[in-house]
């Protein structure tokens, strides 16, 4: 799926690195960063 600048995101949810769930909708309304590392836990 690609996302295209200005769109609302769809929804989902995703665990942190502590293992808590996090769901788009708990965070309406404010600004959400996402910080994604494409090579974390592997080897290149």
């Amino acid at each position: 799926m690609t996302l295209d600048i200005g769109f609302p995101a769809p929804y989902f949810s995703v665990s942190d690195h502590l293992g808590q769930q996090h769901q788009l909708g708990d965070y309406a309304g404010k600004t959400l960063v996402l910080w994604f590392y494409p090579k974390a836990d592997t080897p290149g």
